[in-house]
């Protein structure tokens, strides 16, 4: 049987909280530095109050966690204070030394009231992550890896690490859109995370994205519109930094900042103060290369055009030569046909001379050839059968034969043919 409740002492809820609450005014009346990550600021801009989650972890586990306090006087002042040594306000993702009262609310429960901040230990912990980071990429033989990697030439295919909306991206874009020289360049952007603790993964998962497909670009670049030292904490982290060290084409920084250069710049091939001045460096390259084809296209015209003058030359001495040449063929030529006309003339003379001599000979052994004249000197023409007769063998004996003389012919007939030659 339950026991009747008048036998016992109870207790309301608000008691009972109000005892806790009184319990942990009195044991926990001092403040405290206690160190933790604040995972979130959740900062509240009607009232100006922030509630951050603060929390500790091992080995990337959440092993403690509370409810922060920030009251709207100390958030200013704090925050004053993040803006002017670290460049920034507070933010989500850091790890803090603060100092605060432990308090105990009957609607909230426990929780940490923030009085106070160390910004030295922000710093601190920044700089030690730096350091660390420098020492096992030197260790390792990585530190200059990216540096000694041959530029490109021209530097037209560029892969961008940032974020859409960022003003350094906006900046870099506008230069490089505008520059006055008209250069094109290509340009594929990988949108990521450029700042708190996801921004490692989110920027570790675009270089390999790129590095898939390495071959279509010519350099990495890694743009973000500026920010302060805690911002910034995540380019000195260990991963990222050997990540760009061991890229296998340059790696260009333009991450927007004046002092404090964290390992990501120190490793990356180049990095430039803003996005900006990464945006000139790159054109720089184009602007060296067109002055290069430039002078080399004056070079090649000069000497172009010098040849062609010293072949005009050539040409011009060879026509002249061809003139003078020909010339001197055509006189010469002119004074072998003359000399051959003379030479003809006088030939033709002679040549005639001895004809019309010859054609005289010739007429004189026709006239002395006559038949008339031989036979005015006593000779005689024997003709048999409508023939001359000029060997005794034409004749037989009885044979008629016709005698022509001088002044007439008488016929004669063959008696006899002797062999001595004598006849009848």
């Amino acid at each position: 049987m339950p026991e009747n409740i008048e036998d016992k002492q109870v207790f309301t809820l608000l008691e009972v909280t109000r005892s806790v609450q009184r319990t942990i005014a009195k044991r926990y009346a001092r403040t405290y530095w206690i160190k933790a990550e604040m995972n979130k600021l959740n900062y509240y801009t009607h009232s100006g109050h922030a509630y951050p989650e603060l929390v500790e972890k091992k080995e990337g586990k959440i092993v403690a966690e509370m409810r922060g306090t920030l009251w709207n006087s100390t958030y200013k002042r704090i925050n004053a204070e993040f803006i002017k040594y670290l460049g920034e306000p507070l933010k989500d993702g850091i790890s803090l030394v603060f100092e605060a009262s432990i308090t105990y609310h009957p609607m909230y429960g426990v929780g940490l009231n923030i009085v106070d901040i160390d910004v030295s230990f922000v710093l601190g912990e920044l700089e030690k992550e730096k350091k660390e980071s420098i020492a096992k990429l030197k260790k390792e033989g990585l530190f200059d890896k990216n540096k000694q990697l041959p530029f490109p030439l021209v530097p037209k295919r560029i892969a961008i690490i940032s974020v859409e909306t960022s003003k350094g991206l906006s900046d870099f874009y506008n230069i490089i859109r505008k520059n006055p020289w008209g250069y094109k360049l290509e340009y594929t952007l990988f949108p990521s995370l450029l700042q708190g603790d996801k921004s490692i993964a989110s920027i570790l998962n675009q270089l390999a994205a790129i590095r898939s497909q390495v071959e279509s670009f010519d350099v990495v670049t890694i743009i973000r519109g500026g920010g302060g030292e805690v911002g910034l904490s995540s380019y000195n982290n260990y991963q990222l930094a050997k990540a760009v060290a061991q890229f296998p084409i340059p790696v260009l920084t333009g991450i927007g900042h004046a002092t404090n250069e964290t390992v990501c710049e120190m490793v990356a091939y180049k990095n430039a103060i803003t996005p900006s001045n990464l945006a000139e460096f790159i054109l720089q390259h184009f602007h060296e290369f067109a002055t290069v084809l430039y002078n080399a296209e004056q070079q090649i015209a000069y000497r172009v055009e010098r040849q062609f003058t010293l072949e005009k030359q050539k040409i011009s001495h060879s026509v002249n030569t061809i003139k003078w040449r020909s010339q001197n063929l055509i006189q010469q030529a002119r004074q072998i046909i003359e000399n051959n006309k003379i030479q003809i003339t006088s030939s033709s003379n002679r040549l005639l001379q001895e004809q019309e001599k010859q054609l005289e000979n010739t007429k004189t052994i026709i006239r002395l050839a006559d038949p008339v004249n031989i036979l005015q000197k006593g000779f005689a023409l024997v003709w048999h059968n409508g023939m001359i007769v000029t060997d005794k063998s034409q004749l037989k004996e009885g044979d008629v034969i016709v005698n022509q003389l001088r002044d007439g012919s008488v016929e004669s007939k063959v008696l006899k043919n002797n062999e001595n030659g004598n006849r009848e």
